[in-house]
């Protein structure tokens, strides 16, 4: 499949991500819905078994650090609201271009770096962004949820 095929598919399934996190948000927030997400990406972590997968050093630690600094964009996005009895994840304008946005700057990355990593090292380092990104997200959304809930529980020992 060319660049310009793999783009679009990885476009759609950016937009289908938006989708759900836009329905998710109408729902209250539970740790079960923070972790699930990361613990399934993990199971990709077998792809390092073969050897095509295998990324250099110097490329794991790229990886990573751009990662952590897209975590940080979706850490500052990511806020809550309590409503009643229940904590949600407050949708923000912003959060589905910030996504795509993130997508895009990983699209260009790619087919940039596609002429000079071999195709299975570039799997393995973007699989390392992902993760790289989405596990200090989830982190975060975790104790936020929790300095929530604790916020939630003293409002109910005032009344």
């Amino acid at each position: 499949m060319s660049f310009w095929g793999s783009a679009i598919i990885t476009l759609l399934f950016g937009l289908f991500v938006i989708v759900i996190r836009m329905k998710s948000s109408k729902q209250p927030a539970t740790f079960k819905k923070i972790w699930i997400p990361p613990l399934g990406m993990l199971s990709g972590g077998l792809m390092f078994v073969f050897p095509i997968f295998r990324v250099s050093q110097t490329n794991i630690i790229e990886a990573v650090g751009l990662g952590l600094v897209f975590s940080i964009v979706l850490i500052w996005t990511t806020k809550y609201d309590i409503r009643g009895e229940d904590i949600y994840i407050v949708r923000t304008k912003s959060f589905p271009f910030i996504l795509m946005g993130l997508l895009i700057i990983r699209l260009i990355i790619k087919y940039y770096l596609s002429d000079t990593i071999a195709f299975g090292e570039l799997a393995g380092m973007f699989w390392i962004l992902g993760v790289s990104m989405i596990w200090p997200w989830r982190f975060a959304m975790h104790f936020q949820l929790k300095a929530k809930l604790k916020q939630q529980t003293k409002v109910k020992t005032i009344r």
